[in-house]
């Protein structure tokens, strides 16, 4: 289990150890594979197995090999979340971060990674840092702020807000998005193809996979 501490106020969920933590996981060490980036983490692959269809094959192809670090996992069909992932991207001139929708077959890792189901971060947007640790909510967003260039980082600064007050406005805000901003059928991303290069799913996205629905 993944032990929480806070740490200047934000709080944080650190796993024991690395080599612990992809031990019981199921997953390797980042020396295993060459062509990693050295802050990867990579997942054992399975023995090849026959597919029982063509779709089985299809989503097995696009779910990932690579654990990347900095990975936003957000409510792909939410227009808020949406407009605010595009924000970001605009922002991020030096693309540190990455995104996820949570519909996708490629969140499922992540969420294992973190203990975590899809229900929790329909709740509150999960940002994966690294591999040990990751926030949510408020701190969630002003982590991701803290990796932008000036003038948007200083947004992070609202970090000494004790948490609880963050993300009572935070959950608020969250409860009510839909009614407020609407929502789509599918991953909004799909519509808005020119950024789909910064989403770790864009593959499973383009190829018009299961991903695409809500669930």
């Amino acid at each position: 289990m993944l032990a929480r501490t806070l740490v200047g106020g934000v709080r944080t969920r650190l796993a024991p150890s690395l080599a612990s933590l992809l031990r019981r996981r199921g997953y390797a060490s980042p020396a295993s594979s060459s062509a990693a980036a050295a802050d990867d983490l990579v997942i054992d692959e399975d023995p090849p197995r026959a597919a029982s269809t063509p779709a089985a094959t299809t989503v097995a192809a696009t779910v990932p090999t690579v654990l990347q670090p900095r990975v936003l996992i957000y409510d792909g069909v939410c227009h808020l979340c949406h407009r605010g992932v595009k924000w970001v991207i605009r922002a991020d001139k030096h693309a540190k971060i990455r995104f996820c929708c949570l519909q996708s077959k490629a969140a499922e890792p992540y969420l294992r990674l973190v203990g975590m189901d899809r229900e929790d971060v329909l709740r509150r947007v999960l940002f994966v840092e690294g591999p040990e640790a990751y926030y949510e909510g408020s701190t969630a967003a002003l982590k991701v702020a803290s990796y932008l260039p000036l003038p948007y980082s200083v947004l992070s600064s609202l970090l000494i807000v004790p948490t609880p007050l963050r993300d009572a406005v935070y959950d608020y805000i969250a409860k009510n998005r839909y009614d407020w901003f609407g929502k789509d059928d599918e991953c909004i991303v799909t519509k808005d193809k020119e950024i789909l290069e910064r989403f770790i799913d864009r593959e499973e996205m383009l190829g018009g996979g299961p991903s695409n629905s809500f669930f």
